[in-house]
């Protein structure tokens, strides 16, 4: 994952893992830039580049550079994590990012995610 040490990106990748496990559900996270058509777009596209997955996953993308956080969840991971239960992970994953926080912001938000999709299980 660029821009985080190796340290780093091992206890995202093992807060995904987890989250995965517990869940049932696939979890991935993008950092970098959107290409051409906006944040959104970008981390639509990203989920749907998951192709048979893409139902059963959600995909976290930060733009880090340019302050912005979507989360975007398949139709079945969408029957276990609600808009409002993503919009209130987001605001706190966003007030971590706003102290310069990334990796504590996106542990909490991976780990936040996965708690209430397996709580909805």
């Amino acid at each position: 994952m660029r821009g985080l040490t190796a340290a780093q990106a091992d206890d995202i990748r093992q807060a995904l893992h987890t989250a995965e496990r517990r869940s049932g559900l696939r979890f991935g996270v993008f950092l970098g830039e959107p290409a051409a058509g906006g944040r959104r777009h970008f981390a639509e596209r990203l989920h749907a580049a998951l192709g048979a997955q893409a139902p059963d996953a959600v995909v976290v993308f930060v733009d880090f550079e340019g302050r912005g956080l979507e989360i975007v969840t398949g139709e079945q991971a969408r029957r276990r994590l609600s808009d409002s239960a993503c919009r209130l992970t987001a605001m706190s994953m966003a007030t971590a990012f706003s102290v310069g926080d990334l990796v504590g912001g996106l542990l909490y938000g991976i780990a936040a995610l996965g708690e209430q999709a397996t709580a909805h299980r």
